[in-house]
């Protein structure tokens, strides 16, 4: 049994699992979950979450460091984690709604023994993104994960629980599932202002997160053509324009970023475009709703040092 098999356990009952290549059975309630292209699944085919599975899919290595020849992934991990080669060598940890596995590759990199588990569909690009790497990836709920308990050294959920419908419980389960003197790292959306949500993205979504996801992807990806050149030239206008334009048009074009070459640029203006556009959820959570969601927890924790302040939270779990 190797290491990721070993703690999986049901995510209803929290007994063990038997089984083999195609399913697996829990040992206490005997529900099954059939085991896809090399892939555990402990959730519908159809869900919330599959936007993200068509993003992730249609744009697998968009934001893969080894893929498009950045280290910005690194350097968002490691500033909001804090953590270094060091520190996750030979560790535990969990990658909480991986997407295509772009933290994963810096997690492994690092010498982390990795479980990486998403709601999605994203799991089967994160799987090809992954493919050195075996038996390390999950099709999961956040909110009824299949993990017995204390399993993790460190656990990462970075850009997901804004975009879950229950992120109170994912917060508890993260919890449960880290190990006493393990590290839990939290990256959100913060609600940070009053005027956050005037932010023009919120004032469209109830359109827009209503369209097929398909169609709303190809009329973003034709459109293009026009809106990419447009929103390179408004948002490269001095800080105090620019930020104007950022909070009136709802496209992320990242101009301050470097690139290989403009198709590396658009796709992710197209892929975070999308991201902040389709989702079935997208609320910005303050920093005291999590506070009491580790508080209901019943989980002993100390709150630990950040360096991004707005929109990350770190804890440590004690005894």
């Amino acid at each position: 049994m190797n290491i990721l098999t070993s703690h999986l356990v049901c995510p209803a009952c929290k007994q063990t699992l038997k089984g083999s290549s195609q399913k697996l059975e829990c040992n206490g309630c005997s529900r099954a979950f059939p085991v896809i292209d090399g892939i555990p699944r402990f959730v519908p085919k159809e869900n919330y979450s599959e936007s993200f599975g068509l993003q992730w899919n249609r744009f697998a290595s968009t934001q893969i460091d080894s893929k498009v020849g950045t280290n910005r992934s690194e350097t968002r991990f490691r500033n909001e984690t804090l953590w270094s080669e060091d520190t996750l060598n030979k560790k535990l940890v969990l990658d909480a709604g991986c997407g295509s596995g772009r933290f994963s590759e810096i997690a492994l990199r690092f010498g982390a023994l990795l479980v990486a588990i998403d709601y999605s569909s994203a799991v089967n690009a994160a799987q090809k993104n992954l493919e050195s790497h075996s038996n390390i990836i999950v099709q999961a709920d956040l909110a009824e994960l299949p993990i017995a308990d204390e399993t993790f050294d460190y656990i990462y959920c970075i850009g997901v629980l804004q975009h879950t419908s229950e992120p109170s419980s994912i917060v508890k389960e993260l919890l449960r599932c880290l190990k006493v003197d393990g590290e839990l790292t939290l990256s959100f959306y913060e609600n940070s202002s009053w005027h956050v949500l005037w932010y023009s993205k919120y004032l469209i979504r109830p359109f827009t997160k209503r369209l097929p996801e398909a169609s709303l992807l190809n009329f973003l990806e034709r459109t293009s053509l026009f809106w990419f050149p447009i929103t390179k030239i408004l948002f490269s206008l001095p800080p105090k324009i620019s930020r104007i334009f950022r909070f009136m048009i709802p496209i992320a074009n990242y101009v301050e970023f470097e690139y290989r070459n403009q198709k590396n640029a658009k796709e992710e203006a197209i892929l975070d475009t999308f991201d902040m556009l389709s989702p079935s959820y997208d609320k910005p959570i303050k920093k005291s709703q999590i506070l009491s969601w580790v508080k209901d927890s019943n989980i002993k924790v100390r709150t630990l040092a950040v360096v991004p302040r707005v929109g990350t939270m770190r804890f440590k779990r004690m005894n």
